[in-house]
């Protein structure tokens, strides 16, 4: 075989492979909006409104600024919570990395942090504090800080100690250290953990927009609950979904621009 012919075939597997995986992302999507727009056929609007209805409400809130404002707010909410507990969270893991004692007595708090639920944290706030946005932030942080966490101390904790050793003996700065051998051993950790914690956050905004907030994609959801408009439902909670798929597009572009020089099949696991 010639390397023209190698280039060609290679060039051929690639597209395959693209044009499979988009397949594979598009088909299910599709099959989900066939069986509601067929379903549209036959329900009233109010229980199953046709797609292209949905689709000029999702177009009419990102073309109005009063409500596409309120997407938003609820975005940078998700955000500033998310960096809060993920800079809380690094800071406890390594505190709990470095002391067995603090492991002992933080992990027991952040175990029962994990357990109380959403809903929870929200009347608590709504307690404690008077102003909106401290009481989602502190909803958002308090709810993921546990995740963030663990998460981070799992990494730490799974350093390879020779490699740590091997490393130590060249005598490196601290900063030469965390550039060229902690981040690299945690960075895939944190990406994950800022993964999952992302769902979940985008959950928990809506529950607390939903009953502390005047504002926000989860106060217009309760406008649209009060209407029975369930196109705006939809619009409005696409408009977060959409959010969702562009800052998970994001970290897996950062993924694999981070870790380019390992292996394609060692990438995809």
């Amino acid at each position: 075989m010639t390397a023209v012919h190698y280039q060609d075939s290679a060039v051929t597997r690639f597209g395959a492979s693209v044009l499979r995986g988009a397949l594979s992302y598009i088909i299910p999507f599709a099959v989900v909006a066939g069986v509601w727009q067929f379903a549209s056929l036959f329900f009233p609007p109010f229980l199953f409104p046709s797609l292209v209805d949905v689709f000029w409400r999702f177009i009419s809130i990102i073309g109005d600024w009063a409500q596409f404002s309120d997407v938003l707010a609820t975005v940078l909410r998700i955000l500033a919570g998310l960096a809060g507990a993920f800079l809380i969270g690094a800071l406890l893991a390594v505190i709990m990395a470095r002391s067995r004692i603090a492991h002992d007595f933080l992990s027991p708090i952040l175990t029962l942090f994990q357990g109380i639920p959403a809903l929870s944290w929200v009347v608590f706030a709504i307690i404690w504090f008077h102003g909106i946005e401290s009481r989602i932030f502190f909803i958002m942080v308090v709810t993921t800080l546990p995740a963030f966490s663990f998460q981070v101390l799992g990494a730490l904790q799974a350093m390879s100690r020779d490699l740590t050793e091997m490393v130590m003996s060249f005598r490196p700065s601290r900063i030469k250290l965390f550039t060229a051998m902690i981040i690299p051993a945690i960075l895939p950790d944190i990406l994950t953990a800022w993964k999952v914690n992302l769902g979940n956050a985008s959950r928990v905004v809506v529950v607390a927009e939903l009953v502390g907030a005047t504002g926000g994609v989860g106060y217009q959801l309760l406008q649209q609950q009060q209407l029975f408009d369930m196109a705006g439902a939809l619009a409005w909670t696409l408009q977060l979904v959409t959010f969702v798929l562009i800052v998970q597009a994001i970290l897996t572009l950062i993924e694999s621009v981070a870790f380019r020089y390992r292996a394609i099949s060692e990438r995809a696991l």
